[in-house]
């Protein structure tokens, strides 16, 4: 995707670090600029600073992409700086602690749809204003491998992100013929800030649980989160033109399967 973006203008929610920040370098070396959005104001700054040290436009912006005060300033710094929003990847996110759903507390199962699936809503709603004001427009939500299966102990998480699906085909569906693509990503596990979360900083038994899913027997490294922003940019691209309404798995796990709780 080298150059594929040359000239549009690309915004990344969660960018602190992880597939936020490797994404919003996917989309500065396919030559758009890059608006970095996250709560941290301290880590998005030095990665937004990292992004033009390397030659790229890059500002950051700090969101709690839960606000929808603090979301419309986001997409008026984008605008105001570049002139305009061609895509989006709607990356922030957060996991759900380890439990069972009668041992999830309601405060716990509000905050993860909050960030979850209120924070995509959100977001989406600022991009597809500007992106309609302007006549076209690419974005992709993060969901997840949980997004398409059930996981154990994480009712809440596996909620918000199979949420965020059907928000992305519905709302796919509504602005398709706006010259407005939208889709989404369903990562598998990576090895990333959020991976020793979830495994209570590589517990082992949690661990071993985990890569059982995995047919190549270990989680993603860092190097291979390429596999996830390719698609991320691609989707986003011309290339893509032709592509809405998809939530397309990003991931090393095995086939979803019929009669075990999954589906296919």
């Amino acid at each position: 995707m080298t150059r594929a973006l040359d000239g549009k203008v690309a915004l990344v929610t969660g960018a602190g670090g992880g597939i936020g920040l490797a994404t919003a370098e996917a989309f500065a070396k396919a030559g758009a600029s890059v608006v970095l959005a996250d709560r941290d104001e301290e880590r998005v700054g030095k990665a937004a600073e990292g992004l033009r040290a390397a030659g790229h436009n890059a500002i950051g912006v700090t969101c709690d992409v839960t606000d929808t005060a603090q979301v419309e300033a986001m997409i008026e710094r984008a605008v105001s700086t570049y002139g305009r929003l061609d895509a989006a990847f709607n990356n922030a996110g957060v996991n759900s602690e380890a439990a069972a759903l009668l041992e999830t507390s309601d405060n716990e199962f509000e905050r993860v749809m909050n960030v979850n699936l209120r924070g995509v809503w959100n977001c989406m709603k600022g991009e597809l204003r500007q992106m309609m004001a302007q006549g076209s427009g690419a974005i992709v939500n993060c969901s997840s491998i949980g997004g398409l299966k059930g996981s154990i102990g994480r009712s809440a998480y596996s909620a918000s992100k199979h949420a965020v699906i059907g928000l992305t085909r519905s709302a796919a569906l509504d602005y398709a013929t706006k010259e407005i693509r939208i889709n989404a990503v369903c990562p598998g596990m990576v090895n990333t800030p959020m991976a020793a979360f979830v495994t209570k900083n590589y517990d082992p038994e949690i661990v071993r649980r985990m890569v059982a899913q995995e047919p190549i027997g270990r989680f993603g490294e860092p190097e291979e989160i390429t596999e996830i922003t390719a698609a991320v940019v691609w989707l986003c691209s011309p290339a893509a033109s032709f592509m809405v309404c998809h939530a397309m798995t990003a991931n090393r796990q095995r086939p979803l399967r019929l009669g075990r709780g999954y589906w296919s």
